[in-house]
């Protein structure tokens, strides 16, 4: 896929340290992910997804290889970078707006056009009518739309997420899916997306990365070869279920089972 690479993961490794002696959780991965690319990684317990997804965000360090963002290297978190969790890391004495603004107020930005940025992100999330209400007031899956809208408001060049679907249930996951690739195909943003679900990996991605276990590596790479836009209908389309077909021989073999 042609286009200016805006992430790009050169050569990277992780090697953890402890009493038993050393563990290779991840080891020489290289990809480059261009701009507005949807990118999707799959793959068995155990494979390194959440961390190399880590070490992306600066949450830890590579052992060997370095991340570039923009054309500059990763050192520690940075703005340029947002991230979604599986479990949903609001704070629970703000807000929804508060929640979603937390990223611009870090960065003292108290502007007209960054609380219009927020209204829009809201909106676009379906929140506003609950836009003053506290985490607890809302159920699981607006919980993880404001997580959505707070990782789009604060604007980073590249969104990260860590299976943010995985502890919905299946109809608000699907909805949820939905939502998130509609808002991806209007503010067209970089993202990359980790899943444990091979329908969800090809549902959202234009590219689906399928990892290999102990260590982690990049098995090959999958072009999701389907129109956008994408529904759940799409799951049904002879297209999806020969690439699902493709996709979870991979991911079952990658598991050494």
């Amino acid at each position: 896929m042609a286009g200016q690479i805006k992430l790009a993961i050169d050569h990277v490794s992780k090697t953890y340290q402890s009493e038993r002696g050393e563990t290779t959780a991840i080891h020489d991965i290289n990809l480059k992910i261009t701009e507005n690319e949807f990118v999707t990684v799959i793959g068995p317990s155990g494979c390194g997804k959440s961390t190399l997804l880590n070490i992306i965000a600066g949450l830890e360090p590579a052992t060997d290889g370095k991340i570039i963002c923009d054309g500059q290297p990763v050192q520690g978190t940075g703005s340029e970078r947002g991230v979604v969790f599986q479990q949903y890391a609001l704070f629970p004495w703000l807000t929804v707006r508060q929640n979603v603004a937390f990223g611009l107020k870090m960065r003292k930005d108290k502007s007209a056009a960054a609380q219009e940025r927020v209204n829009h992100y809201i909106e676009i999330v379906g929140l506003s009518e609950f836009a003053d209400r506290y985490p607890k007031e809302l159920s699981g899956g607006m919980r993880q739309r404001v997580a959505i809208a707070r990782a789009y408001a604060a604007n980073p060049a590249v969104l990260l997420m860590d299976e943010p679907f995985g502890a919905l249930d299946a109809q608000t996951r699907g909805q949820l899916q939905e939502e998130l690739l509609q808002t991806w195909e209007k503010e067209q943003k970089t993202c990359f997306f980790i899943t444990h679900d091979v329908d969800e990996a090809i549902l959202l991605g234009q590219k689906i990365v399928i990892m290999n276990a102990h260590p982690g590596t990049v098995k090959e790479v999958v072009a999701v070869d389907l129109d956008y836009p994408r529904n759940q209908e799409t799951r049904l389309s002879e297209a999806f279920l020969a690439i699902k077909k493709h996709v979870w021989a991979q991911v079952y073999s990658s598991a050494g089972v």
